[in-house]
């Protein structure tokens, strides 16, 4: 079966972008791997100049992270040590993209957890190196020792160059485009569907998971759209890399129903106290995994953890 091709127009440091994962997660529930997703790297700031010539202050950086825990993904608000930028982060992923393309989506969740609930910072080689440790069978050693590769910088730029052609798009039409650096820019999140014909529909910036819907059914209605689960350990086992509780809540909407992170939470308590599903503290909310993976993962994070102490990375775990 052909697939519609999604272009994820995405930065680490961007909280709607991380806000954005319980509607992701829907779609990949719903359509699999009929959607054949392609990240591409906004490079929202280089310096961190960028962002103190604007008025970010770490303080007002954290107050501000407070306003997007309506959408549920965990928010721990840490004030951190410094304004960043987020270049450094994002070719880290550009390097992740060439080196284990099939752990990109897990090494961009845990840059958003890195910055999102944790005081790390996105431009500090060791909290990066930290972060990126935390993804089963990657490399994080390898990833940080490609940041200054020539390659990685061409292919880092070619991600910035085509975040920045959204002048005269529907995304600039409905005001979800930005003008911060020169060129009209996508923000993130920004999502564009294409069919293998050419055609494309944009759904510029912060979307409902309905927008998204309703655009893949015009470009496809031949794709299979799976209903949502009856039990959320289906998800959970399609997840190697964990669901939060609002991801979860997302995935088992059922209809124009709205999400119920209560009910999501109370089932996922329930599979917790049967064994069947493991509940990792994160940022004042929760990642839950099938406990079919937890093992690896936290086996994984232990010697992160043990290496981190003794100033060394651990060695890559094979993938799962």
């Amino acid at each position: 079966m052909q697939r519609l091709r999604v272009w994820h127009f995405t930065d680490p440091g961007c909280p709607w972008a991380y806000s954005a994962w319980p509607a992701f997660s829907t779609l990949r529930w719903r359509y699999g791997d009929q959607l054949d997703w392609r990240l591409v790297l906004i490079g929202l700031t280089e310096t961190s100049e960028q962002y103190l010539r604007r008025g970010y202050t770490p303080l007002g950086a954290a107050r501000g992270q407070r306003r997007f825990r309506r959408w549920g993904m965990p928010l721990a608000a840490e004030v951190k040590p410094r304004v960043a930028a987020t270049s450094r982060a994002c070719r880290a992923l550009v390097a992740v993209r060439r080196q284990a393309p099939d752990r990109l989506d897990q090494a961009l969740r845990a840059l958003q957890f890195l910055q999102f609930t944790t005081s790390g910072v996105l431009d500090d080689e060791d909290d990066l190196r930290g972060a990126l440790a935390t993804v089963e069978g990657l490399d994080a050693d390898a990833v940080i020792a490609a940041l200054a590769d020539p390659e990685v910088t061409a292919e880092y730029e070619a991600d910035r160059r085509l975040a920045r052609s959204a002048e005269g798009s529907p995304t600039e039409f409905q005001g979800k485009a930005a003008r911060t650096d020169g060129p009209v820019r996508y923000t993130a999140p920004s999502l564009v569907f294409e069919r293998p014909d050419g055609m494309r529909l944009e759904a510029g910036g912060f979307q409902p998971v309905e927008a998204y819907d309703v655009l893949i059914a015009n470009l496809d209605s031949s794709l299979v759209r799976r209903p949502a689960p009856q039990d959320p350990l289906a998800a959970l086992d399609e997840a190697p890399y964990g669901l939060t509780t609002a991801e979860v809540a997302a995935i088992l909407r059922d209809g124009n129903e709205p999400a119920d992170p209560a009910a999501a939470e109370d089932a996922l308590i329930g599979l917790a106290a049967e064994g069947t599903a493991i509940r990792e503290p994160l940022g004042g909310g929760a990642l839950w995994r099938s406990a079919r993976y937890a093992d690896a993962s936290a086996s994984r994070r232990r010697a992160s953890s043990i290496a981190a102490a003794n100033g060394v990375s651990p060695a890559p775990a094979a993938s799962s």
